[in-house]
């Protein structure tokens, strides 16, 4: 399962650059004032009140494919060099009481705010990079309270290469429809309303549960390892 999340992550980024690189236009150079242009235009364009969440999903999302890209080689990276953990590899104790107690107070907590972070992110400053690593922070930390329940490493490899698949989705969707990668569908809405940006919501929330489970799959790889 999660050579196959990876395959399918591989081949849609594949097939995504491919198209992106033959419909570019390089004769087109845009030089200076571009900052000015996008506060201008961005609320009509893509109907954000958080601007950067229109530079970050829509006027440049491509470099954001790009840095998602590269997390998911350093996880993956990562998870080959490591390996798996022996079978009778002794393990940390549990902590005490009072630390698993607290580990598992907070992380319907945490998974509230993270999630809170990911959902507004077109609307405050936030969004799926920042939520995505208080999630992550919300399944780690009772792995250090309590390391006789590890992370499940398929579930949150299942995930990831959902997440990063549904990303690559939606942005062909609106190169085939509107002509632009990451163009907004789905419509505009209110700016500065919960149900606003078209897609971008979408694309936070893919973000999120990506970023999200490749750091608690990576720290969780990484605590076992130093077990």
């Amino acid at each position: 399962m999660t050579l196959l999340s990876g395959l399918i992550f591989t081949i849609g980024l594949g097939l995504l650059l491919i198209v992106v690189i033959k419909s570019l236009i390089f004769e087109q150079v845009l030089t200076g004032g571009i900052g000015s242009i996008i506060l201008e235009q961005a609320p009509n364009d893509v109907g954000t009140a958080n601007i950067v969440s229109s530079v970050l999903l829509a006027y440049r999302g491509l470099d954001t494919l790009g840095e998602l890209t590269v997390l998911f080689v350093a996880a993956t990276a990562v998870g080959l060099v490591l390996g798996q953990p022996r079978p009778d590899a002794p393990r940390d104790p549990d902590a005490g009481f009072i630390l698993r107690s607290a580990a598992d107070l907070l992380f319907p907590f945490m998974i509230i705010l993270g999630a809170y972070i990911i959902l507004h992110g077109h609307l405050t400053p936030g969004g799926g990079f920042q939520g995505g690593a208080i999630l992550a922070a919300a399944f780690f930390i009772p792995i250090l309270a309590s390391p006789s329940s590890p992370l499940n490493h398929k579930v949150s490899s299942l995930v990831e290469g959902l997440a990063g698949s549904a990303f690559i989705l939606i942005g062909l969707l609106a190169l085939f429809d509107k002509g632009y990668f990451l163009a907004p569908l789905l419509g505009t809405g209110e700016v500065g309303e919960l149900f606003s940006a078209g897609s971008l919501p979408l694309l936070y929330l893919a973000v999120g549960l990506k970023v999200g489970a490749e750091l608690a799959g990576l720290l969780a790889r990484l605590h076992e390892t130093e077990v």
